[in-house]
């Protein structure tokens, strides 16, 4: 049996990692493409705040916190499916410390996140990335979520 708590806590700090790596790769895509960092960000809270969030250029709380905390907790609830699937039932929490098996993981669930917001989820609760950047910039931006949820464990030596 899988120890709830200790999978808890682990995708709470990885799911951080990721949506830290996550907002600094969207801001940049934003400044680079929208011309404003936080423009990513705020179409992010689209989802509180309909689609006038897409065209707010200007960081504020209204906009980028709420844009944020979202983006936050998407991170957090991928990064819970990619520890609850890397822990091993059998013999307790193990995870597997090869690097191709982490990383591998970490694509194929942000490969999930990414076909589930924007194949699966009504267009109302998309992340909002895709209103302000390309389509070369979202992949940057679920790349950055792979390398922020295996971060932890690629770099972790134990809990």
């Amino acid at each position: 049996m899988q120890d709830i708590g200790v999978i808890a806590k682990r995708a709470l700090l990885s799911g951080t990692v990721a949506s830290v790596t996550t907002t600094l790769a969207a801001s940049f895509a934003g400044k680079r493409e929208a011309g404003a960092y936080a423009a990513p960000l705020n179409a992010t809270s689209h989802i509180v705040w309909g689609d006038e969030a897409a065209r707010q250029d200007r960081p504020s709380l209204k906009y980028t916190v709420t844009g944020f905390v979202l983006n936050h907790a998407a991170a957090v609830m991928w990064a819970a499916a990619y520890e609850k699937w890397l822990a091993s039932s059998s013999t307790g929490v193990q995870w597997p410390r090869s690097v191709v098996k982490l990383s591998t993981g970490a694509a194929a669930v942000s490969a999930g996140a990414y076909v589930t917001d924007y194949y699966l989820m009504p267009k109302r609760v998309t992340p909002g990335f895709e209103k302000r950047v390309s389509g070369g910039a979202l992949f940057v931006i679920f790349g950055a979520l792979a390398l922020g949820i295996a971060a932890r464990s690629l770099i972790a030596d134990s809990d």
